[in-house]
């Protein structure tokens, strides 16, 4: 099998053909990734929504817990 070099437009095509084949096959990967990060994103911003706040002790976290339905 023939080498093809790293920089080749081919293979950038090609690898861009693959990717693309992939997302239309298969959406749930992609919907998956999006999902996650964006997990992460609201994830990160309550860690700094937290670290701006005073703390609660457990009383107070339990209540708010059990109020929740």
């Amino acid at each position: 099998m023939a080498e093809i070099p790293l920089d080749d437009p081919r293979l950038k095509q090609l690898f861009k053909t693959a990717v693309l084949e992939v997302l239309e096959e298969r959406k749930d990967l992609l919907r998956d990734v999006i999902e996650e990060a964006l997990e992460d994103i609201a994830l990160a911003r309550a860690i700094e929504v937290g670290q701006r706040t005073a703390e609660a002790n457990r009383g107070e976290v339990f209540s708010v817990l059990e109020g929740v339905s």
